[in-house]
């Protein structure tokens, strides 16, 4: 820790920040991420979260990546893309040359997800989106295992490779992680972790008709980065432990 740093205004997450430094957690490492997603203009709520991302790694002289989680095709452009680059730039902040896109990882989240099947850790459910809502529990009422949950490895592997090869249509599988449907977390719940989805990528075209869910993406694609720091506000506190998983 600096005497920069020492001397800045605290709050609780440079507390922790702090706390990590003085035992040499992560080797000293102090890097977080502003990843917004590319389907509209930031706004007063993105622009706090760039100036906390980006301004911890300035106090602490350590990296803040810049990167688009542009996982679902529909609405997202490089119009947006530009815009976010624009605004984070007149609000003061430069990402140097770490400029990153979650679609950039497509094959190796694809990859992940087929580790996931071959532990016994996903499946292929073929229910539709309304009975997965159904299936899913309240918050007092535990949810109801899908009959495809205990699928082989071998036929999930096939299922989820012909997804991919584009044999189905959107709606007709989808690829969950298998966790626990009596979580008292509804989140969860076996999440769906993949869908098909026929919508051109304004990146990748009409490469991919799968999709990685925002909750898959963003926790690997931060591994990937290599990440310390994952600061989301308190909409995700439940999506927590799922990120952990």
């Amino acid at each position: 820790m600096t005497d920069e740093t020492a001397s800045t205004p605290t709050d609780f997450i440079r507390d922790i920040i702090n706390d990590d430094l003085k035992t040499n957690k992560n080797n000293g490492k102090v890097a977080t991420r502003f990843p917004p997603e590319p389907n509209g203009y930031i706004h007063i709520g993105h622009a706090k979260s760039v100036c906390l991302n980006f301004g911890i790694a300035r106090d602490y002289k350590g990296t803040c990546n810049l990167r688009l989680d542009d996982t679902d095709p529909a609405g997202e452009s490089m119009e947006y893309v530009q815009s976010i680059i624009n605004d984070i730039r007149w609000l003061g902040f430069d990402w140097e040359d770490r400029l990153f896109y979650a679609s950039d990882y497509f094959e190796k989240l694809y990859q992940f997800a087929v580790e996931l099947i071959k532990s016994g850790n996903a499946y292929v459910c073929s229910l539709n989106p309304d009975e997965v809502r159904e299936q899913r529990g309240t918050f007092t009422e535990p949810g109801k295992e899908s009959p495809y949950r205990n699928r082989s490895v071998e036929e999930n592997l096939d299922l989820f490779q012909r997804m991919r090869a584009g044999e189905f249509a959107d709606g007709a599988h989808t690829l969950r992680a298998k966790i626990d449907m009596a979580s008292p977390n509804i989140v969860m719940r076996d999440p769906v972790i993949y869908r098909i989805k026929r919508e051109p990528h304004y990146r990748t075209g009409t490469q991919w008709v799968i999709y990685p869910m925002y909750d898959f993406a963003h926790c690997l694609s931060d591994a990937l980065e290599g990440i310390v720091y994952s600061i989301c506000t308190l909409e995700f506190e439940n999506n927590r432990p799922l990120y952990d998983w």
